[in-house]
Order: C-alpha cells, then structure tokens, then sequence
C-alpha cells in the first residue's frame, strides 16, 4: 500500500455528491423550461416548493451531509493513526459503494424496498469501520513502545 488508499474512497463519496448538484441543476433547469415551476421558488430553499421531479434528487444531496460525515470523519481519523490498512480500505470502498447505489435508487425509483436495505448495509459497514478504529487504537495504545 502507497499510504494514500484510505482517500480515494473519500474521492469518490465526494464526486457522488458532485454528480448529484449536477443532476439536480439538470432536474431544475429543465422544469423551469418546461414552466411547471419559476427560478424564483428556489430563493428560499423550500422543499415543499421543490417539484416532485427534482425533490428526490434534493434530498439524496442532502443525504450526502448525515452519515458520510462520520464517514470522512472516520476515514481521516484512521489515516492518522496509521490505521487505514487493508481491511480498513476494503470496509470504505464498500461504504462508498452502498452510497452510489443508495442514491442511484433514491434518484430513480426512490423504491424503500431497495434503499432502506442499501442504507442498512452502509451504516452497519460505517459501524464495523469505527470499531476497527477502536479496537486498533485499544491495541497499539497497549503495546510497548
């Protein structure tokens, strides 16, 4: 390992959220083209003046700001401490991962029967990532210098 793998998931998670503004400003313009809403009802951020069309898209942006900030939190806090090894890196690509395809459901068929299990898994594997962190800090904290 180079040192730097525990930031590439942090990367991608970051270039979803981009993916997202843009098709959320696609989503926006084109209902604006097609009249069925004003720019001006964006001005004050209201999701009930949000369109059903690109209110999905809002709030899985919005998603992106509440577990994944543990995530980046946890990602950074195991690079210090020299804990972003193997199975540190696999646990936060497989995060990443249930992100994508969190978000791929919640801007399409928004369907909970597939985005609640998907959430699901990205909690649990964001759980096991802090308890790595845990139990390496438990064991290098015990050993002699």
């Amino acid at each position: 390992m180079t040192g730097y793998e525990m930031l590439w998931p942090m990367v991608a998670h970051a270039g979803l959220v981009y993916i997202l503004y843009g098709l959320l400003g696609l989503r926006r313009r084109d209902l604006v083209k097609a009249g069925k809403i004003r720019p001006s009802q964006f001005r004050e951020n209201h999701a009930a003046a949000e369109p059903v069309e690109s209110l999905a898209a809002r709030n899985s942006i919005a998603n992106q700001f509440e577990l994944p900030v543990l995530f980046h939190a946890c990602c950074i806090t195991l690079f210090i401490a020299q804990a972003d090894n193997l199975p540190a890196v696999i646990l936060a690509w497989i995060f990443v991962a249930t992100r994508y395809a969190h978000a791929y459901v919640h801007v399409t068929s928004n369907n909970l029967r597939y985005r609640s299990p998907l959430f699901a898994l990205g909690y649990i594997v964001l759980g096991g990532m802090w308890a790595w962190l845990a139990v390496w800090l438990a064991v290098t904290q015990t050993m002699p210098a």
